[in-house]
């Protein structure tokens, strides 16, 4: 019965985006402030999160997905690469199909939630939360650039229309994760922000579900105690590397306002930070669609079986193979990991390490 039951997600495809649960809203962005909740409402951000329970509708998002075939866009692949493992305290899918994200703002805390045809927020960072809402859903992509030339890449296109790349236009919240993600399996690397996350943040502001934490602000990331990243499971050299770049915080931030390159180059003049962790943080902050990432441990072979055949692709071979990608490479690797096609696994899954009885 092929092609009867939607694919179960893999661990492949959730690394490209695939978000289990957010079945219900489909947002579209476009040129029209009507949410299609009532006929004619027209735009108001005059609300003030937190102090209403009513919507706050959003400029340029439309909740029907009938109107332009292949330009829905689909919230899980959207947010889903912003989720660190399905138990991360910043992110939540809700049973109804809507996604809840704590941020750290510059304004300060913010909690976002985005279902179907609207958006609220709440907290002091509410605002900017709502204001950057159009790039966070894929607004400033442009998925019409990407032209597939592997049958693959085509048929992964077509199921998967509303793949957008996100823009959160926040640097730490993406950074962080991501050299804690350095040389380790993703299973320490989720269990460690979770538990400083939860230690060291604050709770999400407004009716957030349970549990959700906004991250620690960047002075508190400085002054954690060596024994508490111990107890999380991170080693010197990580926690060194996120103490050195929250000191240097607000010059950091100012790359996702750059072009790639440059912000790259920015992020990797801090020791600890390299091709991979800009890349990666990069991908989520500035929404770089060509942006790919170098100096992974699965991703050449992952994509040079995909295209080639080959399962021993090093890093200058996946360059090779999408470089007919050029100015979409970022898509086509996230493309390449939502079809699945990985090689046949040969040995044991790498045994997750754990310091925290040494």
């Amino acid at each position: 019965m092929a092609g009867r039951f939607a694919p179960r997600p893999t661990r492949t495809t959730v690394r490209g985006g695939d978000t289990p649960g957010t079945t219900g809203p489909v947002l579209t962005p476009g040129t029209t402030t009507d949410l299609g909740l009532v006929p004619g409402t027209t735009t108001d951000l005059g609300l003030v999160p937190g102090t209403t329970t009513d919507p706050v509708l959003v400029p340029g998002i439309t909740t029907d997905p009938g109107l332009l075939p292949g330009t829905t866009t689909d919230l899980g692949l959207t947010l889903g690469p912003l989720r660190r493992g399905p138990a991360d305290p910043t992110f939540r899918v809700a049973p109804d199909g809507s996604v809840w994200r704590a941020s750290r703002t510059p304004d300060g805390p913010g909690t976002l939630r985005i279902g179907a045809g609207k958006a609220e927020a709440w907290g002091p960072g509410g605002d900017w939360l709502l204001e950057r809402l159009p790039a966070l859903l894929g607004a400033e992509d442009d998925p019409t650039a990407f032209v597939p030339r592997h049958k693959l890449l085509l048929a992964t296109h077509r199921r998967r229309p509303g793949l957008r790349l996100t823009r959160t236009g926040l640097v730490l919240e993406s950074l962080i994760p991501s050299i804690l993600e350095q040389k380790v399996t993703t299973h320490e690397a989720y269990g460690s922000w979770r538990a400083l996350v939860r230690k060291f943040g604050e709770p999400a502001p407004g009716p957030a579900p349970e549990g959700m934490y906004v991250m620690p602000e960047a002075r508190t990331w400085t002054r954690i105690p060596s024994w508490e990243w111990h107890r999380a499971n991170v080693d010197g050299k990580r926690s060194a590397t996120i103490v050195r770049a929250a000191r240097v915080a607000a010059r950091l931030e100012e790359a996702a306002l750059m072009d790639p390159p440059a912000a790259r180059k920015r992020l990797e003049l801090v020791p600890g930070i390299g091709p991979w962790t800009s890349a990666e943080t990069v991908q989520r902050s500035n929404g770089a669609p060509d942006e790919v990432t170098t100096g992974d441990l699965h991703l050449p072979g992952i994509v040079g079986w995909a295209l080639a055949g080959d399962r021993t692709a090093d890093d200058e071979a996946m360059l090779e193979l999408l470089a007919p990608y050029a100015g979409q490479r970022h898509r086509a690797a996230r493309l390449i990991l939502l079809s699945g096609r990985v090689p046949p696994r040969r040995a044991p899954r790498r045994t997750p390490g754990d310091i925290r009885a040494l």
